[in-house]
């Protein structure tokens, strides 16, 4: 029986890094992806946009139970929701905003997806999803290829809206090593969520931050 792929242990330096800052060059991944606006704590946008990310997610990881013979599938964990994070603006998001700022944000969320699967493999899953779900519109899910490059990283434990002191720190090690931060809409404030927070304490959360960088 062939080793079931876990994202924690053989993509270990994207989805486990230290509670200390680090710089880590991040390769080309492929991501089931649905873009928004709003505050992540009220916007029923956002509530739906997850719902079709793990529900689109699943449906793949879980075809072999279907027999359904996906071309060069493989058995695999399914990767943990992130989000890219930014203003229209490019005003700096420091991780403490408030109710207003959270309005304004603009999100992209998404979850990565093993080597094989391409629009096929994707148009298969909102078929199966749409089954379930005959109400969401899928159109929005997209396919996408991201290469996030060059990063500043750190393991943040604790409430979301503790991140500002794991952000400084981050900067601070960047401006020691040489670089500065190089956030865009095209690479922005990128957040990988470990912990769920419906059934983790707040002080327990584990959330990867990800910030992109350039040589001073």
């Amino acid at each position: 029986m062939s080793e079931v792929l876990n994202y924690k242990k053989a993509f270990k330096a994207y989805y486990q890094p230290s509670t200390k800052p680090g710089i880590i060059d991040v390769p080309g991944m492929t991501f089931i992806a649905v873009d928004g606006r709003g505050n992540p704590n009220t916007s029923e946008e956002y509530h739906t946009a997850l719902e079709m990310l793990y529900g689109l997610s699943y449906a793949i990881e879980m075809s072999k139970i279907n027999a359904t013979q996906l071309q060069g599938y493989f058995e695999y964990k399914v990767f943990p929701l992130e989000g890219l994070w930014w203003f229209q603006d490019q005003r700096e998001l420091s991780g403490s905003l408030s109710t207003d700022d959270k309005a304004a944000l603009k999100w992209r969320s998404m979850i990565c997806q093993p080597k094989f699967v391409n629009e096929a493999v994707l148009e298969f899953a909102k078929a199966v999803l749409v089954k379930k779900r005959p109400a969401l519109d899928l159109s929005n899910a997209l396919l996408v290829k991201f290469q996030e490059g060059l990063c500043v990283q750190c393991m943040h434990i604790g409430p979301y809206d503790t991140e500002a002191t794991t952000i400084a720190a981050m900067t601070q090690f960047a401006l020691d090593q040489g670089y500065v931060e190089d956030l865009s809409e095209t690479r922005g404030h990128h957040e990988i969520y470990l912990g769920d927070p419906r059934r983790t304490a707040p002080e327990k959360l584990k959330t990867v931050i990800r910030h992109p960088i350039r040589p001073a």
